[in-house]
C-alpha cells in the first residue's frame, strides 16, 4: 500500500494531519471553498495538489505582520 507521500487522493484527516491542522479546521476551510475536495462513489477525498494550491494561495495573499495572531 502507497504512503501518503505517494498517494494522488487523501482522506479529510490525512489531509488535515498533512497541513499540521485539526480535522474541524480541515473540514472549516473545505466548507468554505479555500481546500478543494473530489467525490469517489460516496467517500470524499482531497487530492493532494489541493493541499500544495491552497497553501500557494497563502503565499500568494500573506497576511500583513500587524494583524497576524
Amino acid at each position: 500500500m502507497p504512503s501518503i507521500d505517494n498517494r494522488v487522493v487523501l482522506t479529510i484527516e490525512e489531509a488535515a494531519q498533512r497541513l499540521g491542522i485539526g480535522r474541524t479546521t480541515m473540514y472549516a476551510l473545505i466548507k468554505a471553498g479555500q481546500i478543494r475536495t473530489v467525490t469517489i462513489g460516496r467517500l470524499r477525498r482531497v487530492p493532494t495538489f489541493c493541499l500544495d494550491e491552497y497553501v500557494r494561495n497563502l503565499l500568494a495573499d500573506p497576511t500583513p505582520l500587524d494583524r497576524a495572531a
